[in-house]
């Protein structure tokens, strides 16, 4: 059954507080103590809230259940376990007892460390969630035990400094008191001072009880049975649903030449023009489907026109070459003057095609404006971002706190819903519509052709060796466009090479672009571990042997390679017409992988048939989840190292589902992938970008041990190995 989202449309943020019954702890923000408010008594809420920002993290009933609120998105990737989890390790809490819930929106109170100093963000991009939430959530889930420690300690008249907590149960020995945190909600006072709860006050690593256990994730219940909710699944009484007619090439204008027939077609209720689109609203999607696909429209041209991204390569080459350089990213030692007293150097282009993010779920959002306009609703899929309203107070022109989001479940993200272009375009549709609450939603057509790419780039690497076969210089130069969205990744900063030198060359095309599962690092660590073992090759090095050398000084990198070494059995033989290819990755967390493939060929087509990856991500918080991010990792970015590609010819996307965009197949899976988590106890690093930058080095690694010949164009397509085989 699906909740019930008629009542759910009532709930505000205040009013969310109060719809359990027993207490909620509120963790200050901005250095305010804790308190706590019984959720019953409404007056003392609404004072609280009038007095203070604060947020309220958990709520505790008299039965002992806790009510735990998750920050940040879930697209999968188990935050709505983990951070719970980390609150819970401090708190001390019966994790049995616990359920998870949406926090509400509001990035002041609830967001993590921003980009810069004091700024705060809601923002569930770059593998930064655990990262970011680790100490905020540990330092809350401390003044959340400590409350319940104080109250014990007063209602006993007994030192604090005697008792002690585990599984929601307060104990002190030498009375043999023993009370739960839910009973404990008749004594709970405030205290009127709070350590400081800084890494001292905090538990030690030795003392976690939940934090590296595989606890099963919260929300996979409901995602089996059907039940969890998903913007998608959201029904409002009376909601009517719109869809946008966006062409096929990005910015262009439309005339739209047949209003009057659209306006006659069955259910339709409205037309909406757009700069770039015609928005369409009608009673069922089917009728504003079909009504789409009646539309007469003169497009404009528009940035794109005239642009052939096959053909742009040939361009690149010729910014490459220039002599002027662009934004300088990393610039160490003198690359020209080790160059000219090197013994040999090395240069090759790599290239990479846009890619598509291809999230199962389409593209929706569900909004309701008032009557008046000023006030709105709105269920939507997000990854959320520097603004949590997702641009809808700007369009209804209204204050911030005027909208309510109800936070869903992503059916993916990679990036994509970091936008909110879809959720402006609904607020649009759904102001023309008020008080009827709008679907949007976006065709897998419209998501593909408007799609809002992983950016196409040309990877310009050189090495030279000293006298001795030592890597003296190392540069790499990056042309394409989108700044960091092609030149993250970049820096070599575990790799002991004294003059390194990079830079990004823009180039645009009027084409949309957005981040990718682990954005530049995919492209440029393809380029940087390729060029590695194409100085090994000719040098006669072991590839293993010459990363060794180079990660002198990064004993954690250093780490993971001599475990993914010992796991793969890097120095054994493989089996007849097979080969190792290795590839090492930072991406905050450290990771090298090893995959071992074979190739048909009459086809072209590769085979990976094994992978394994060694990770050191700091302190694990749950180990079964990080291999799962890591195995999803890899079959993605298998996915976009083998098949994906989006082409445009005069600006116009070539493909339009997934009938011409390939993903990869079940049937291409590994045979197994294998994953070892290094003991750390060092700061959590993200990992759901860790393994997929590494799969595209890995296999031209072992395409160039297994044949000779180096690939360099991404996707490795049969018809682009079939060419690298006969160069």
């Amino acid at each position: 059954m699906k909740k019930d989202i008629s009542k759910i449309a009532t709930i505000n943020r205040r009013e969310f507080l109060k719809s359990s019954g027993g207490i909620a702890l509120f963790i200050g923000a901005s250095g305010l103590f804790p308190v706590m408010v019984s959720c019953t008594d409404q007056k003392k809420l609404k004072e609280q809230f009038e007095k203070h920002s604060v947020s309220a993290w958990v709520q505790l009933t008299e039965d002992g259940g806790l009510t735990i609120y998750n920050p940040a998105a879930e697209m999968g990737q188990g935050s709505m376990t983990s951070l719970p989890l980390i609150f819970a390790e401090e708190m001390d809490a019966d994790w049995s007892k616990v359920k998870v819930e949406f926090s509400p929106q509001e990035s002041d109170i609830y967001g993590s460390p921003g980009w810069s100093p004091d700024s705060k963000l809601m923002f569930t991009v770059g593998s930064r969630t655990t990262n970011s939430y680790f100490t905020t959530m540990r330092k809350a889930g401390a003044q959340a035990r400590y409350i319940l420690l104080h109250s014990a300690a007063k209602h006993w008249e007994l030192p604090i400094s005697e008792l002690k907590t585990s599984k929601s149960v307060i104990t002190h020995e030498a009375s043999g008191n023993e009370i739960s945190y839910g009973e404990l909600i008749p004594y709970l006072t405030t205290p009127e001072s709070f350590p400081d709860f800084t890494e001292k006050e905090i538990k030690k690593v030795s003392d976690f009880n939940l934090i590296g256990q595989d606890v099963p994730r919260t929300e996979i219940p409901a995602k089996v049975d059907g039940t969890a909710q998903f913007a998608i699944d959201v029904r409002l009484p009376d909601m009517v649903y719109g869809v946008l007619e966006r062409g096929k090439r990005h910015g262009a204008k439309p005339t739209l030449l047949n209003e009057s027939e659209i306006l006659e077609q069955p259910g339709i209720i409205k037309i909406v023009p757009f700069d770039y689109a015609i928005g369409l609203i009608a009673q069922t999607l089917e009728q504003a489907l079909l009504a789409k696909n009646l539309l007469k429209i003169e497009w404009s041209e528009s940035a794109s026109s005239g642009f052939n991204s096959d053909e742009i390569y040939s361009e690149y080459e010729k910014v490459a070459e220039g002599t002027k350089n662009g934004e300088v990213i990393v610039d160490e030692g003198d690359v020209n003057n080790a160059r000219q007293n090197s013994s040999k150097t090395y240069s090759c282009d790599f290239k990479n095609d846009y890619v598509y993010h291809a999230q199962l779920e389409p593209l929706n959002a569900v909004i309701q404006v008032s009557k008046d306009l000023q006030k709105a609703e709105v269920w939507v899929g997000s990854q959320q971002g520097a603004d949590t309203k997702l641009g809808v107070p700007r369009i209804l022109g209204v204050p911030p706190e005027n909208v309510n989001v109800h936070l869903q479940y992503l059916g993916g993200g990679f990036g994509r819903r970091s936008l909110s272009d879809f959720v402006e375009e609904c607020a649009i549709l759904a102001k023309e519509m008020a008080p009827k609450p709008v679907k949007l939603i976006w065709t897998r057509e419209d998501d593909l052709r408007y799609g809002t790419f992983r950016p196409m780039s040309l990877q310009r690497v050189k090495a030279s060796i000293d006298s001795k076969g030592e890597i003296n210089s190392f540069s790499h130069t990056v042309v394409g466009d989108g700044g960091n969205l092609v030149a993250s990744g970049i820096r070599n900063s575990h790799y002991a090479i004294p003059n390194q030198f990079a830079d990004w060359r823009e180039t645009t095309h009027g084409v949309r672009l957005k981040h990718w599962r682990s954005v530049g690092h995919g492209a440029n660590k393809f380029a940087i571990e390729s060029m590695l073992d194409q100085v090994a090759l000719d040098q006669n090095i072991d590839p293993v042997a010459l990363r060794r050398k180079l990660m002198s000084d990064s004993p954690r990198a250093l780490a993971t390679l001599e475990k993914a070494v010992e796991m793969s059995h890097w120095a054994g033989a493989s089996p007849e017409g097979r080969a190792k290819g290795i590839s090492f990755v930072e991406h905050g967390s450290l990771g090298t992988g090893i995959c071992e493939i074979s190739l048909d060929r009459t086809t072209g087509k590769i085979k990976v048939h094994r992978f394994w990856i060694a990770l050191d991500a700091g302190i694990i918080v749950q180990p079964d989840n990080v291999k799962a991010q890591m195995e999803g990792g890899i079959m993605m970015g298998m996915s976009s190292a083998l098949q994906e590609r989006i082409s445009i010819v005069n600006g116009e996307v070539q493909q339009s589902n997934f009938n011409d965009y390939s993903l990869l197949r079940m049937e291409d899976c590994p045979d197994s992938i294998e994953i070892a988590l290094i003991d750390s106890e060092e700061h959590p690093e993200g990992v759901g970008e860790t393994s997929t930058p590494m799969v595209a080095g890995a296999i031209s690694n072992a395409f160039l041990k297994l044949t000779g010949k180096p690939l360099t164009h991404i996707p490795f397509t049969p018809e682009r190995v079939l060419e690298a085989l006969n160069s």
